[in-house]
């Protein structure tokens, strides 16, 4: 079976996750895994499950009270348990502070390729410091896995989008043993009211027409509609894709990018001189 696991620096994982995880479905996501996770702790605690009679066991459940914790995705409403000898305390809250930008990294990973027992084992362990059981793994990885799939998936049908913006970032790849470039299309949706919103990604071979037609068309398909002006840089696939698929609207070329162009063809004492300015 092909085994595919991809890594991105930190500064492209910071802008896209501020792009991507300002839904509910992030939060959803980490409270679902904080509330899982915190139970297990509390059955490791305890050493018994509930309602099992074992001579081993340290203590009592007693309930759960109700917390608020900020992370960058926004506040989880989380429901943290208690024992009745007072004495539990759940260690994911630190280490979480410790870890979030390898945890959220891992958040990525599922919104862009999937949810796995491989992504999910990672985040536990980030968040736990050690492995647990297959069974709580395959248990979470069976609850996330209808978020992330309706995430998307999720119709687009509701908003209009005046105004795309189109890129692709390189990723490498491990895929049966091999480390591999592979090219993340992405899409950022923009609202009449200026609001921008991440409507899709996907993983291919490369960056090409046929590539970005199949991604304009999975975004339709989706319900993608209104879209007046597509900003993009000047890659001759990707501008061919955007005729084809849009054919009422605009194309503009990022600036960002043609600055970037003009920079790398001039000598860097004079790059030095026009940045100072």
């Amino acid at each position: 079976m092909t085994q595919v696991h991809f890594t991105l620096n930190n500064e492209e994982v910071q802008s896209i996750i501020e792009h991507s995880v300002k839904d509910d479905v992030s939060k959803n996501i980490l409270t679902t895994v904080f509330n899982q996770l915190m139970e297990n702790q509390r059955t490791e605690y305890i050493q018994a499950d509930d309602y099992e009679r074992s001579e081993s066991r340290q203590s009592q459940r007693n309930g759960y009270y109700e917390r608020d914790f900020t992370t960058r995705v926004g506040t989880l409403e989380l429901k943290v348990p208690r024992t009745r000898d007072g004495e539990f305390s759940p260690t994911v809250f630190e280490r979480y502070q410790r870890n979030e930008k390898a945890l959220l990294a891992s958040m990525l990973e599922m919104y862009v390729s999937g949810v796995s027992t491989r992504k999910v084992s990672k985040i536990v362990e980030e968040l736990c410091g050690k492995s647990v059981s297959k069974s709580f793994v395959s248990s979470l990885t069976e609850q996330l896995d209808p978020m992330v799939n309706e995430w998307q998936n999720r119709s687009l049908s509701g908003t209009n989008y005046p105004y795309l913006m189109t890129d692709v970032l390189y990723i490498k790849v491990r895929e049966d043993h091999r480390v591999l470039s592979k090219s993340c299309h992405i899409a950022i949706g923009i609202t009449e009211g200026g609001d921008r919103e991440i409507i899709g990604f996907m993983i291919q071979n490369e960056e090409s027409d046929d590539t970005w037609s199949i991604f304009f068309e999975y975004l339709k398909e989706r319900g993608l509609k209104g879209t007046e002006l597509i900003i993009s840089d000047a890659h001759k696939g990707l501008v061919s894709a955007i005729r084809k698929s849009f054919t009422n609207a605009s194309w503009q070329r990022c600036q960002v990018h043609f600055l970037r162009n003009i920079f790398s063809s001039i000598p860097k004492r004079i790059q030095n001189r026009l940045e100072k300015q």
